[in-house]
């Protein structure tokens, strides 16, 4: 009696094993299990320090005490949203970031593509090698060090630079101080810590343009510029509209350390964003509740802005990011 009664739950699993090696997800999953293994550390990073943190943004709809936590903590509402967009100060820092924000998109993100472009054309391995290193060593370089060297190159008080114009016109500008100066200063920083750094995603992509096609090109008679804009920005071009719109979903992140590290009084009024405002509040005057509430709108505006360009992008024929 027990062979007979065991023999149809055996049936039973091997008829379920053989249905889910038949379904499509599964196959997929047997024969690339090393592919999903490899992938499991970062879907982890994600899980761990990106969505579970996400359950501490209940508090900006509480006034939240450390000592009675989030469950004793008394609900407020939209209390602290109110707050921020009434405040007289919201419009300064939205126009201060979103300034810098466009700044960043008009004279830092075109930059990279130029650059990878330009090394796409050296023939010279070894000279190539050498002037990409040259370009990314400065992205391992810390804020710090960078506003250091720059301080040091423009400061009134023995800058190089100052020195220089002094010795030519007879006169110093403050260059670290003065408030009209300093979105210039970011900008410059950024291009030359970073832009070099920029540029490996997009030589990657150049490395897979099919060199038959400027063999073809050559052939009909194309000179350098017209293969660059017949062939190669359009075999990038894909790679060029994901960035974009990444970038933009980080639209209102200024970068709180390269800030904080080059305001000062003088310039606070024009270098005050909202990353070194959710500093000032939430951690200097333990308004934790009222930072949060302004880190999630910054959040909200990000997502709107990849929402809106990868629709954009899909409208004008482009693949977008999903």
């Amino acid at each position: 009696m027990s062979l007979l009664t065991n023999a149809p739950n055996k049936n039973a699993s091997v008829a379920q094993k053989k249905a889910l090696q038949r379904s499509p997800l599964m196959k997929d999953f047997i024969r690339d299990k090393w592919l999903y293994l490899m992938l499991l550390p970062g879907v982890l990073y994600f899980l761990i320090f990106k969505y579970v943190p996400m359950y501490g943004l209940i508090i900006t709809f509480m006034d939240y005490k450390p000592f009675l936590g989030i469950m004793e903590s008394s609900w407020v509402g939209l209390k602290h949203f109110e707050r921020f967009f009434s405040e007289p100060q919201f419009w300064q820092l939205f126009r201060n970031t979103t300034l810098l924000a466009v700044y960043n998109i008009i004279f830092f993100f075109p930059l990279p593509i130029i650059l990878a472009l330009m090394l796409n054309e050296v023939r010279r391995q070894k000279f190539k090698g050498i002037i990409q290193t040259m370009i990314y060593v400065p992205h391992f370089v810390s804020w710090v060090v960078v506003v250091g060297v720059f301080y040091l190159l423009f400061t009134t008080e023995g800058g190089l630079f100052n020195e220089l114009l002094f010795a030519i016109t007879g006169e110093k500008i403050a260059f670290l101080l003065e408030p009209e100066w300093f979105r210039t200063m970011i900008i410059t920083q950024s291009i030359w810590k970073e832009v070099g750094w920029g540029t490996i995603i997009f030589l990657a992509a150049l490395s897979g343009v099919d060199l038959q096609l400027y063999e073809a090109a050559r052939m009909d008679g194309a000179n350098r510029w017209r293969q660059l804009w017949h062939i190669t920005l359009p075999a990038i071009s894909s790679t060029i509209v994901i960035l974009l719109i990444l970038r933009l979903g980080s639209f209102l992140d200024s970068g709180f350390e390269h800030i904080f590290l080059m305001l000062t009084p003088t310039n606070r009024e024009v270098g005050e964003v909202f990353d070194t405002y959710v500093y000032m509040k939430g951690l200097t005057q333990s308004q934790y509740s009222y930072s949060a509430a302004v880190g999630l709108f910054k959040s909200v505006v990000g997502l709107v802005l990849v929402l809106g360009s990868n629709w954009l992008a899909k409208k004008f024929g482009q693949e977008g990011i999903y």
